[in-house]
């Protein structure tokens, strides 16, 4: 009787439902140049944002790519934007994420194959095909305590978002099918 009644209790406070923190859109390229260059173009009419160029962590000489050269670039959204864009990525996924997609945070990320699939997006022959990586961040309010400057404080585990929480998330609100 108890243990329903603090069950009941839990699904109506606020603080702890999930929430969208942030959606990081993602384009590797491999090299640098007018590629990059096209791929951040990309990511900024999709997105509305400006984008950050990502480097390369180690040296690859099979590949051709040396420490620290620009290989990608990316771009955070938050609050509306990124609600916005991942109902756009998602409807060119069918709203479909395979369960190992998800990690054990509260994170899912998946993959986009061609930009043209968002509305909007045509086919250049000058510029080619890019893919993306789309993750997703899913947190509870009260989550700051982490990261604030003063008085910073560890999330118990019983705060943060597990596997099935961002699954039902993203079911109820993105009418996300499971595979």
């Amino acid at each position: 009787m108890a243990e329903a009644r603090t069950e009941q209790k839990q699904t109506d406070n606020p603080m702890t439902k999930p929430t969208l923190d942030k959606v990081t859109v993602h384009i590797s390229v491999g090299e640098g140049g007018q590629k990059l260059i096209n791929a951040e173009n990309i990511v900024k009419t999709l997105t509305g944002q400006a984008t950050v160029r990502t480097s390369a962590k180690k040296t690859q000489p099979v590949f051709g790519i040396r420490k620290g050269q620009a290989i990608g670039c990316k771009t955070t959204l938050r609050r509306e934007r990124a609600s916005a864009f991942l109902h756009s990525a998602l409807e060119t996924r069918q709203n479909f994420v395979h369960e190992f997609q998800f990690d054990e945070t509260g994170n899912v990320s998946f993959g986009i194959v061609d930009h043209t699939d968002f509305p909007g997006m045509t086919y250049d022959p000058q510029i080619g095909i890019f893919g993306m990586d789309v993750i997703v961040s899913l947190q509870k309010p009260g989550y700051r305590v982490a990261r604030r400057r003063a008085a910073q404080r560890r999330v118990p585990i019983r705060h943060r978002v597990t596997r099935e929480q961002a699954i039902s998330f993203l079911q109820n609100n993105y009418n996300v099918v499971l595979g």
